[in-house]
């Protein structure tokens, strides 16, 4: 089984259009579910500490949402490049040695707050390049997709 934690409701269609196509055809694969959590509100010029309050609000929030059970992949540009390739052969070797239950997390704008970091087993940089959280769940989802196809070394159209 597959959890998105992210942080953030989508409001483009677009976005939920995209998103759920992916969701529809990862369904032969694996069950997936996609969890909001609030994202904290925070004025652009706020301080350290008030940035801060907002991340540790966000990732008590989200690590609600986590049980003890599960291997947490956060996206994290502080992470490991991992190509499609990469990443499908790490999620295959979660769910034979660790665990079926993987749980990916995608923080707010601000970041993680130090209680997620620790609690993350893999940390992935999905990209060097910054795109908004919205269309990274889009990407994400379209990533996990591609890594079932590749594990199961069937043909993706492009």
């Amino acid at each position: 089984m597959i959890k998105i934690v992210a942080v953030g409701k989508i409001k483009e269609k677009y976005f939920n259009d995209g998103i759920q196509e992916y969701v529809k055809r990862l369904g032969p694969y694996t069950k997936i579910e996609i969890m909001e959590v609030p994202d904290g509100a925070c004025a652009p010029n706020a301080s350290i500490a008030e940035q801060e309050i907002v991340k540790q609000k966000e990732g008590e929030a989200i690590l609600s949402r986590i049980k003890d059970d599960e291997v947490v992949i956060c996206l994290d540009l502080h992470g490991k490049n991992f190509s499609s390739e990469e990443i499908s052969q790490k999620l295959d070797e979660i769910s034979t040695y660790q665990s079926s239950k993987v749980t990916f997390v995608i923080a707010g704008s601000m970041g993680y707050s130090e209680q997620v970091i620790q609690r993350a087993n893999v940390r992935w940089c999905l990209s060097n390049c910054t795109f908004p959280h919205q269309m990274v769940r889009l990407l994400l989802v379209e990533q996990i997709y591609r890594s079932y196809k590749i594990r199961k070394n069937e043909n993706y159209h492009k």
